[in-house]
């Protein structure tokens, strides 16, 4: 960082950047744990003929189990890509504004769970539903460790509730899909033909306001032999929001080679791969009581409402402790 003109390079300064304040972080947090050990076996010490201090001793020996349980889940993100940013799409299942609103109460608590832990997040492209939520929408995100702890949100959300939307205040059933791959920062041998895109330009949709285009900058690429779709509006250039959706073709071409590559090799190994995306992970449930279990590592808590306030870091780590 303290080279002659690192700063100018700004993509490449800003990955730097991140990957030191993610080192520094550990590293930190593992000299808290050495330091604390060392404090509570002095503690314990003194213990013997002082049990004044067994107050002391409970509430450093709590935080020092939180630092542990915090280094735990860092030798958990050792995936190849855990330490990329990463894409995260949302898409409602059938049910019209039913699903939508479903697909937009997940985008905000995406949104809130950034803001709560110091992720940094940009909507790449947003399509508003036609009486509430979304369509569907894809967000770009920075941080400690991105695609390391997004990934398991992977698969389908089901949700639970009295809809709002019901005159008969009957119970209804929602599903909404939430997808997410690394951003690869090198995909330069993925070959794309241009014959293979079909490009569409439209009008920028959002929650309105200045961040609105008023053009059509808005690009949409279909890659037709994979069907993958890809869309940005987030810069006010169609030449800008073209790259960046390129970008994000590129990362998913990527991945479904790699996913490719592990079938073949779990293939020859005889390990039977499990089907991440399109299946059931966590239920949300608002009515008649209010629940929020994750079916892989079975975590369970009665604070919906604050699961959906982005408190999900708890839910998160469990099912990276379960699968690690």
């Amino acid at each position: 960082m303290n080279q002659e003109g690192f700063w100018q390079d700004v993509e490449k300064s800003a990955k730097v950047n991140q990957e030191v304040i993610n080192l520094k972080k550990e590293v930190t947090t593992y000299r808290k744990v050495d330091k604390d050990l060392q404090d509570m076996t002095e503690l314990l010490n003194i213990a013997k003929t002082d049990l004044s201090i067994l107050p002391e001793l409970e509430e450093n020996l709590n935080t020092l189990s939180g630092l542990i349980s915090e280094l735990e889940i860092k030798t958990l993100l050792n995936g190849p890509y855990d330490s990329y940013n990463c894409f995260l799409e949302i898409h409602p299942g059938a049910g019209g504004t039913e699903a939508n609103d479903w697909a937009g109460m997940l985008l905000r608590m995406y949104e809130r769970f950034c803001e709560k832990n110091n992720y940094r997040y940009e909507i790449i492209d947003y399509q508003k539903g036609e009486e509430a939520g979304v369509k569907s929408v894809t967000i770009r995100i920075q941080g400690y460790y991105p695609y390391g702890y997004f990934k398991v949100e992977n698969g389908v959300h089901r949700l639970v509730r009295i809809s709002p939307f019901d005159a008969n205040k009957r119970r209804h059933t929602s599903f909404a899909s939430v997808s997410v791959i690394p951003e690869f920062e090198k995909v330069e041998d993925i070959d794309i033909k241009e014959s293979d895109l079909k490009i569409d330009v439209y009008h920028s949709s959002g929650a309105g306001g200045q961040s609105v285009n008023t053009s059509d900058s808005a690009v949409r690429i279909t890659h037709l032999p994979t069907k993958i779709v890809v869309s940005c509006q987030i810069e006010r250039s169609q030449l800008l929001n073209k790259m960046r959706a390129m970008e994000m073709l590129k990362s998913k071409l990527y991945q479904l080679e790699l996913e490719k590559k592990n079938d073949e090799l779990n293939k020859v190994k005889g390990v039977v791969s499990s089907i991440n995306f399109g299946s059931q992970i966590r239920n949300y449930v608002l009515e008649p009581y209010t629940l929020v279990k994750d079916l892989r590592s079975g975590y369970e808590t009665a604070q919906a409402f604050k699961v959906l306030d982005g408190d999900i870091l708890d839910i998160m780590e469990s099912v990276l402790k379960k699968e690690g």
